[in-house]
Order: C-alpha cells, then sequence, then structure tokens
C-alpha cells in the first residue's frame, strides 16, 4: 500500500511538478502525473473516477486525498439572445464569484474573476461597490475556466479567449492570476496561446510595470475611464494612490519595450465622460502610445446613478479619436437581461438572501 501524506489541496492548485512530487509521495511512478495532468486539462474530466487509464486504487487515493476542485454551482442565467451565460460560483468559505461566457459571431469567451470582490472601488461597478473579501487561488481561478471549457467541448464549439475582467483587479493579486495563465498556456495541458488571453487592470502601476519586466505575453487592457485626474479620482477612487499620468506613463513604457499594442477601456457614462472635452482631452494623452480604444456604454448597477450614453455620444466620441487616428471600437453591451456585468449577479443573490 502507497505511503500517502493527507492534504486537502484541490488538484487545481498544484502544478505538474508538485503533482508529481505528491504522487511520488504516495508511491506512484512519475508517469501517472503526465496521465493526470492530460486528464485534467487536455481531456477536460470532471472527476477522477472520469480517468479509466487509472487503476481504481489510485483513483480511490486521489478521491480521499485531494479535492476535485472546489467551486459549487450557485446559480446560472442565460440572456434571452442566448449569446451570454453567467455562472454564480460558491466558494469554500462561502464567499461567490462570478463567471460570464459571452459569444461574439465565432467567437467564444470566458470572462473570469480573479478576487472575491474588489478593493478598487470604482463607483460604477457592482465590484467595486461591494468591497474586497480576499484574493482567488491559483485554483479557483483555472475552475472558472475550465468549467465552460468542458461545456463547450460537449458543444464542440471550443472557448477561444479568455478575459480576466470579470469580479476583482487582476494586479491585486498578480502572482495567483498570472501562475493560473501560465496553466492554461501550459503546451502539455489547456494548451491555450497567451495572444488569446487579455488581462484587464484599472491602472496599478506596480502591477504594469511587473507585466513589462516579465515580457508577459498576454494581452493588456487598461481601464481609463476618464481623461482628467479630478474626474478619474471622482469614478476610480485608487487614481488617488496612481495618477493618469503615472498610469499613462507606465503604459508607454510597456508598449515601448514589449513593442505590443495596448488596449484602453472606456466606460462610457451619459453627461459624465462622454463629452467632446473628455474624448479630446483623452486623444491628447494617448495619441503617442501604440493602443486601440474599447468604447462600452456603461452597464448599469443600483447603487450607481448614472445612466449608459447614448449610441450618438458613443460615435462623437469614436469620432473625435478618429481626427488623431486613434483606432476606436464602440462595443456592444451583453447580458443586460442577466445583469452581466462584474458583480451584478452575486449582489441581487445576497439581496435575494436578506429579503
Amino acid at each position: 500500500m502507497p505511503n500517502i501524506h493527507l492534504t486537502t489541496q484541490s488538484v487545481f492548485d498544484l502544478s505538474l511538478p508538485e503533482l508529481s512530487a505528491l504522487l511520488e509521495q504516495w508511491g506512484y511512478p512519475a508517469f501517472r502525473a503526465r496521465q493526470l495532468w492530460h486528464a485534467l486539462y487536455v481531456e477536460l474530466v470532471s472527476s477522477f473516477d472520469e480517468i479509466t487509464a487509472f487503476p481504481k486504487a489510485l483513483r480511490q487515493t486521489l478521491n480521499s486525498q485531494l479535492q476535485f476542485g472546489s467551486l459549487q454551482l450557485v446559480t446560472s442565467q442565460k440572456s434571452r439572445d442566448g449569446n451570454t451565460q453567467k455562472i454564480l460560483f460558491a466558494l469554500p468559505d462561502g464567499k461567490q464569484i462570478e463567471t460570464v461566457l459571452m459569444g461574439y459571431d465565432e467567437r467564444r469567451t470566458v470572462c473570469f474573476s480573479t478576487q472575491a470582490g474588489c478593493a478598487m472601488g470604482c463607483v460604477f461597478c457592482a465590484t467595486g461597490q461591494m468591497g474586497f473579501d480576499r484574493n482567488l487561488t491559483v485554483g479557483e481561478i483555472i475552475e472558472q475556466i475550465l468549467w465552460f471549457a468542458r461545456q463547450q467541448k460537449l458543444a464542440q464549439k471550443p472557448l477561444t479567449n479568455l478575459v480576466a475582467m470579470g469580479m476583482g483587479e487582476p494586479f491585486h493579486n498578480y502572482r495567483n492570476v498570472m501562475a493560473a495563465l501560465d496553466l492554461t498556456n501550459d503546451p502539455q495541458g489547456f494548451n491555450f496561446g497567451a495572444r488569446r488571453v487579455t488581462v484587464s487592470t484599472v491602472g496599478l502601476v506596480p502591477g504594469l510595470k511587473k507585466f513589462t519586466a516579465d515580457a508577459r505575453r498576454e494581452n493588456l487592457a487598461v481601464s481609463l475611464h476618464a481623461a482628467s485626474e479630478d474626474l478619474r479620482s471622482e469614478l476610480v477612487p485608487m487614481n488617488a494612490r496612481f495618477s493618469l499620468a503615472e498610469i499613462l506613463s507606465a503604459c508607454r513604457e510597456y508598449v515601448n519595450t514589449s513593442h505590443r499594442r495596448i488596449t484602453f477601456e472606456w466606460a462610457l457614462i451619459q453627461h459624465k465622460n462622454d463629452s467632446i472635452e473628455q474624448a479630446n482631452l483623452l486623444a491628447q494623452h494617448i495619441q503617442d502610445i501604440l493602443c486601440h480604444v474599447n468604447i462600452i456604454p456603461l452597464n448599469p448597477t443600483q447603487d450607481y446613478a448614472g445612466a449608459a450614453a447614448t449610441a450618438q455620444s458613443a460615435e462623437q466620441f469614436k469620432e473625435v479619436l478618429a481626427r488623431y487616428n486613434i483606432p476606436c471600437t464602440v462595443r456592444v453591451r451583453r447580458g443586460i437581461d442577466i445583469a452581466a456585468g462584474c458583480g451584478q449577479l452575486r449582489k441581487a443573490q445576497a439581496q435575494l438572501a436578506k429579503s
């Protein structure tokens, strides 16, 4: 009988070398860890019992010594058009996170969370309104992606893109987020190309600098939302710590070092940041940066009085940027009927529980 040391870890928190070491402690040969890795990330099994290449004793050992994930499905919603699906997951400590699948023509994008809650406090964001609970582990991040990967494998419509744009600030949980993305990119496992992954940040300058220094290959998106320091501080309180000027300087450093284009995100709010003046100021700030601007009309939340900008103001904003030769896209909002904005489903469930 193998000499087994008890562990309560999720299997998805472990790297391949860590799995190899663990199975070796249990008395199993190294090739079993590679088989397990293949089953988890290539075959996309949903339980240890599905790994039929393993002897029954090993499956029993895995079931007794490791958790096959830690997320519990609380509720699932689909938009009326069928293009957006939102899942609310419960974590082992009772905290809740959201993950969204969005369909765009031939693309199927998973928007995953990196934290339970968020400390950035962006006033128009449901997650920012609820405050910060904790960072997610590597496994809790990976599991969100694999949940939808299994679903899409059955539908024979595999995932095409990943975005760290769900609940939380990815650079506030930098180490675990990057470790999770390294797992998704592993050619022996999930083998998801880094160029199909986007990491979105509100502009934590140390994280921007580390992302640059680490020569990360994922796409980078920075949420600006305002082109003047006073307005950005009103919308994004973190701006008091890292100014717009500092953030844009770090963005220039990233582009100049990586020679890659950066995306600037802009939640367009009626009568707040949708003016011609803001568009001109933004263009002046970023005209020397290799970039693309994503304009996203605000997804309204219950605790913020602002409304989505009109289609006309979005087009006018875009026209201003075009005069500076700055490429810009006005994004189609997804899942409005199921409150697909970050944190909205979790907040709705919490309110329901209190009623």
